[in-house]
């Protein structure tokens, strides 16, 4: 008899992360909810000085409050030339109320008359995995890069369009999706807690 798929809630409201991890998670025997679906409407602030802090406290949030297995993740934009700007704000960058084009085009000016040489960077991602029990793990994906002059493609989000992989000579936003989520930050993280959450599916026992 099929083993029935686990509840998986996770932490997001954005359409275009959630249809990534629906791939990135394919291969595993759950079932994706939204904390909207489980009727959550509050969510925590992010107050963590790092990626993981910001994970975890998303992912314990919401594992508490659904009292299901919860996955969260906090990733982020690393510019060398601006001191590891943005970093852990890369989602407030611009401001509360910011779109992502608001937080390009504010990366861009900052960057204004940096050489193409000195602009690499990297996206980060952590993520988190959190039981209504207390455990959590958590798992880190990145993938280095180079910012663009000016915006790029219409795939993606957030910074996307500016963030470029100079071996593809493409930004991500310029990617097919399924090149994207072969050599992403989150790809990467996400391949990693997916291993993790086969064993735990297969076990149906959380860690101690």
């Amino acid at each position: 008899m099929e083993r029935m798929a686990t509840k998986l809630l996770l932490a997001t409201s954005n359409p275009s992360k959630l249809d990534e991890y629906r791939v990135l998670l394919s291969g595993v025997n759950v079932t994706l909810v939204t904390p909207p679906e489980q009727g959550l409407e509050g969510q925590p602030e992010e107050t963590g000085e790092t990626f993981e802090e910001n994970a975890l406290l998303k992912a314990r949030y919401y594992a508490q409050a659904s009292g299901l297995l919860s996955l969260a993740d906090d990733s982020g934009l690393e510019v060398d030339a601006l001191g590891g700007e943005p970093g852990v704000h890369s989602a407030r960058y611009a401001g509360e109320g910011a779109t992502d084009a608001d937080r390009v085009l504010l990366l861009l000016s900052r960057l204004k008359g940096v050489p193409a040489e000195r602009r690499t960077a990297r996206f980060q991602c952590v993520v988190a995995l959190a039981w209504p029990e207390g455990a959590t793990e958590t798992f880190h994906g990145s993938c280095e890069g180079q910012i663009a002059g000016e915006p790029r493609g219409n795939s993606g989000f957030g910074y996307d369009p500016v963030f470029c992989v100079p071996e593809l000579g493409k930004s991500f936003a310029e990617l097919e999706p399924d090149v994207k989520n072969q050599r992403s930050h989150r790809a990467e993280a996400a391949r990693k807690a997916a291993e993790r959450l086969r064993i735990v599916v297969d076990t149906a026992k959380a860690p101690a």
